[in-house]
């Protein structure tokens, strides 16, 4: 090792000393001899403790949420960008959208330091990589009307750090989610939102109560969004898309919960709306045809209330 490099090598490691999910629990010393019940009895009492620590930033989410549903309201995408853990969890969040909420795949994007190959096999360097993570967004063609989230529990990590620099830069909307307090990834976006669940278990492994924060604020980021977006009529998914034979099975179930109208009557509807729930729902409560159905829709940018109460008028 080079002296500059041991002199970096010095310089991370004071840095990770400073930071809460980073610190060593020495009451955890012996946890190696416990049974696995009690380990897994900690372990659970831990995990009880995230949801009080994200109920703590709900206001900076909420803010955070509304930029990104009046950005997409008008086209714009909604970007994840992280490395190791992080960046696989927004993969995650990503790749259930289409399916949950019928979106384009272009509109809810994970980027994870690596590419793709990262998901299974950490790629070397990749978290450090700078220039990886511009080169990745601008592979996007970014836009103003963009949204791009950095995710990182340290907050300290290169590639998302400058993913979300980069990004505010061109002019996209910036949110940087960590666990760590006075990050620099907070401090590098529009909103910052900093998680603090403290050290964990396993000293360092950000996988346990920081990934599950992490996992907390992506689902409201994507379901609150979508639901601004008019993705769900009340706590239902009518958006989601048929695509296989349980998804059928919930789409007419779906229908049913909307609508209270008979098995014969939904399976009419769906027929009829080439089996698009919305659709479905707006002909049986808006007593309309299939082709006025669609229209209204259009006319409300997919907002089955607002084109209900076009229905009704």
């Amino acid at each position: 090792m080079s002296t500059q490099d041991a002199v970096g090598n010095g310089l991370l490691r004071d840095q990770l000393a400073t930071m809460a999910t980073e610190a060593y629990r020495p009451e955890l010393a012996d946890i190696d001899r416990l049974s696995t019940l009690d380990i897994a009895r900690h372990m659970n009492a831990e995990d009880a403790t995230v949801s009080a620590a994200v109920a703590d930033r709900l206001p900076e989410i909420a803010a955070a949420i509304d930029g990104m549903a009046e950005r997409m309201a008008r086209g714009g995408r909604l970007i994840y960008a992280g490395a190791g853990t992080a960046g696989r969890l927004g993969v995650l969040d990503a790749s259930e959208c289409p399916p949950t909420f019928n979106t384009d795949p272009s509109q809810v994007v994970g980027l994870i330091a690596g590419g793709p190959a990262a998901m299974v096999t950490a790629v070397e360097g990749a978290e450090d990589s700078e220039e990886g993570a511009r080169q990745d967004l601008d592979g996007l063609k970014l836009s103003a009307d963009d949204v791009v989230v950095g995710i990182s529990a340290s907050g300290r990590t290169p590639y998302a750090v400058e993913a979300v620099r980069h990004a505010r830069s061109l002019g996209a909307l910036t949110v940087g989610l960590s666990c760590n307090a006075d990050s620099a990834l907070a401090a590098a976006a529009d909103h910052g939102i900093e998680v603090v669940v403290g050290p964990e278990t396993v000293t360092g492994s950000t996988r346990l109560k920081a990934g599950t924060a992490q996992k907390m604020v992506l689902n409201m980021f994507s379901t609150i969004t979508m639901i601004r977006l008019g993705k769900t009529y009340g706590n239902l998914m009518v958006d989601v898309r048929a695509s296989n034979e349980k998804l059928r099975a919930r789409a007419h179930r779906i229908v049913g919960l909307a609508t209270d109208a008979s098995d014969e009557a939904i399976a009419a509807a769906l027929a009829a709306t080439g089996g698009e729930v919305k659709n479905a729902i707006l002909t049986l409560l808006g007593s309309v045809d299939a082709r006025t159905a669609e229209r209204l829709l259009q006319d409300a940018h997919g907002h089955l209330r607002r084109a209900l109460e076009t229905a009704a008028a």
